[in-house]
């Protein structure tokens, strides 16, 4: 009997504490939207993304003009010379490759140059919005915008424009 008391008794209190719980979401695309310096650094990394691309396309480029060189003096050439040829188009075409994954690649420039511009204003977020959730006594937000499985939420519950006033730009 008491087991059944203490069990209750528990129940109750942990029900209590679930509905004391306060949520608050925020637009991470509408945050970053409104904040200049993201809007430079978005601009600076596609300017230098196709920087990058134009080269990796340029030795792609002669790894297929030596194709075609290649395919138009096949009847002319030696075994060797056929056997020379190949390999330097092979070579041609790892070195567009090895340029591909240095620049784009999951460690590559990009992502390097992204981490040293984006980063900054992310972690600038994240500080407002856990400074915003102590002081408001939030338990959770949410990102609006990466949250898939969110079908509807108040608008009274979004804090984005919080967020902002507490990075400085008004809104």
């Amino acid at each position: 009997m008491k087991k059944i008391i203490l069990l209750t008794l528990l129940t109750v209190i942990g029900t209590v504490g679930v509905n004391a719980q306060k949520f608050a979401l925020i637009d991470m695309e509408y945050i970053l939207k409104n904040i200049p310096a993201y809007e430079m650094a978005n601009e600076q990394l596609n300017t230098i993304s196709k920087k990058w691309q134009t080269e990796v396309e340029a030795v792609q480029q002669d790894a297929q003009n030596l194709y075609k060189k290649y395919q138009a003096d096949l009847v002319f050439l030696s075994a060797d010379m056929k056997t020379k040829k190949e390999a330097e188009i092979v070579a041609k075409e790892q070195e567009a490759q090895k340029l591909k994954r240095k620049y784009f690649g999951s460690e590559g420039e990009l992502y390097k140059k992204r981490e040293s511009l984006v980063r900054p204003i992310q972690d600038e977020i994240y500080n407002a919005v856990k400074e915003i959730s102590e002081a408001k006594g939030y338990t959770v937000i949410l990102d609006r915008a990466s949250a898939m499985s969110i079908i509807y939420a108040s608008p009274r519950i979004d804090i984005s424009n919080e967020v902002l006033t507490k990075l400085g730009y008004s809104k």
